[in-house]
């Protein structure tokens, strides 16, 4: 039977604005405090938000469990799936030993600290945000730059600086794929929306991190590299998700990054002394390119399975929709937040061939084979990475879960309609609600989640342009990244720096705070001036 949205339930738009905070109050609450793992904080706030939805909204009870299934669901495929075969992928040339020739190879370009630091936290650490995400490259950098004579805390702080920009297109475009199944909103064009904010900042992160390491005048002395570092990875994202899509952006220009820097340092020396000794020299070339292999062929193979003939063709001979029977069509969203009662569709695309996670799976299993991988050893490895991620398959799925149920209940209607009132003002407040989201639950993908359709429902009620603004979550949620509980975890683990997480957070605070800002001011003048 068809169920109408109801946004004020109490009849007192302050209470059930109240009520309706409970779930995320409780959710980031529980993370905030670092006493609760992160995928039970998650299942609390699902079952707090079921338990608003039907005691307090009036959402009958098999709706709310239904939206919960359709969203858990979502979480593992086709979110899920991607996570869980790129760290396959990883988890392979680790035990192969490409993983460290790469560190070797990257070393071997230059001996300057300053252009080191740019090359590993910058352009290789956006290379595995673009792969992995979720805290991997952090991780990475940082043990690098440790290997290369980095002090602890100089390792962690910059490299939480350097792994922002790239965020919004993380694990081949995660973020912004759970954004659009909160939204409904067109995945072309949040891709294509970010895309034309954050390059801004792409090109501002190698300079600001070589402040933060050195004052300006190491910077002076080094800004050729570091504007040919910058604009070589902004102009290809920019270029690529507004034209292609979120999957390959980081992962593409991270590396034509990497490769025009690398390039420009053959025909030009920085002045200073900023420098650190090179690693040996002794890597054949066989080796190095056997290194880089799996990672290019990573590039060719999602960047055909992108490509709308192949989808479409893929899509034609394997998708299967799936119709959430009791959900689908049978809940409306009311006005003031529709001009006319519109029914909300609930259908399942289970398209297990062309997503994106297929297209990895090929990767590493075809990589595995060049490597020298034998089937039992690519079996373990999988088996092992499987393990590994549960914990996050069950935060992922909780989490969207929980964004689902906070849509179809009409929880997030009634936060926008609150958020609403901010006016003018909107722009500037949605994008720092994105960080917020982000500093508190450690991911982009999760805040997009949880206030992906607050800001549509919001933009609608503002009169800003909704697409804009579920971006701008996005956007303003990478600067969060590098303040958030998991990620300074991460940092002081790879660098040994236990027990220095405090240290690490107020090295990078007020870092976070101004770029954030920055961000806001450049989304209120996209709202407004262009």
């Amino acid at each position: 039977m068809p169920w109408p949205q109801r946004y004020d339930p109490f009849g007192s738009q302050i209470v059930s604005t109240l009520v309706a905070l409970i779930p995320v109050v409780l959710l980031l609450g529980l993370l905030a405090s670092r006493k609760v793992r992160a995928e039970w904080a998650a299942v609390a706030g699902l079952l707090a938000s079921i338990g608003v939805a039907v005691f307090v909204i009036g959402m009958p009870a098999g709706m709310a469990a239904r939206a919960a299934v359709m969203g858990a669901a979502y979480g593992l495929f086709p979110i899920g799936w991607i996570l869980m075969n790129v760290l396959f992928l990883y988890q392979l040339t680790v035990e192969q030993g490409a993983f460290e020739v790469l560190h070797k190879s990257i070393g071997q370009l230059t001996s300057d600290r300053r252009l080191q630091l740019v090359l590993i936290a910058f352009s290789f650490g956006a290379f595995f945000e673009g792969a992995a995400g979720f805290s991997t490259p952090v991780a990475i950098t940082a043990a690098m730059l440790i290997g290369l004579g980095f002090a602890p805390l100089e390792a962690s702080g910059l490299s939480l600086i350097a792994n922002t920009a790239p965020v919004a297109f993380g694990a081949l475009g995660t973020p912004l794929i759970a954004l659009q199944g909160v939204t409904q909103l067109d995945l072309h064009a949040l891709s294509a929306q970010v895309g034309r904010q954050l390059p801004v900042f792409s090109v501002m992160i190698p300079f600001w991190l070589i402040l933060v390491y050195g004052g300006l005048k190491q910077t002076i002395e080094v800004w050729p590299a570091l504007l040919v570092a910058g604009l070589s990875f902004a102009i290809p994202q920019y270029l690529i998700s507004n034209y292609h899509g979120p999957w390959l952006v980081d992962v593409a220009s991270a590396v034509i990054s990497m490769g025009t820097l690398a390039f420009f340092l053959r025909v030009w020396r920085p002045k200073g002394s900023s420098a650190a000794p090179r690693l040996p020299s002794d890597i054949p070339r066989s080796t190095m390119l056997r290194a880089w292999m799996p990672w290019a062929l990573l590039c060719v193979i999602l960047f055909s399975w992108g490509t709308p003939q192949l989808k479409s063709w893929l899509d034609s001979v394997s998708v299967i929709k799936v119709s959430v029977p009791g959900l689908d069509g049978l809940v409306s969203r009311m006005p003031p937040v529709v001009a006319a009662p519109k029914p909300e569709g609930a259908v399942f695309n289970f398209n297990w061939l062309s997503a994106s996670g297929t297209g990895i799976l090929v990767t590493a299993l075809l990589s595995g084979m060049l490597m020298g991988c034998k089937p039992a050893q690519m079996a373990r490895a999988y088996a092992s990475t499987f393990k590994r991620i549960i914990p996050s398959l069950l935060t992922i799925s909780a989490m969207m879960a929980l964004g689902y149920v906070t849509r179809y209940s009409g929880t997030d209607s009634i936060l926008g309609l609150a958020f609403a009132h901010t006016g003018f003002f909107y722009p500037f407040f949605g994008t720092f609600l994105g960080w917020l989201g982000v500093a508190l639950t450690g991911s982009d993908t999760s805040s997009n989640v949880l206030f992906g359709g607050l800001q549509v429902v919001t933009a609608h009620q503002v009169g800003v342009d909704p697409t804009l603004m579920a971006a701008a979550n996005s956007s303003g949620g990478v600067m969060g990244k590098m303040i958030d509980a998991q990620s300074i975890v991460v940092a002081g683990t790879a660098t040994h720096a236990h027990g220095q997480e405090g240290a690490i957070l107020r090295y990078v605070f007020k870092h976070s705070i101004a770029l954030a800002t920055l961000v806001a001011i450049w989304v209120m003048l996209q709202a407004y001036v262009f």
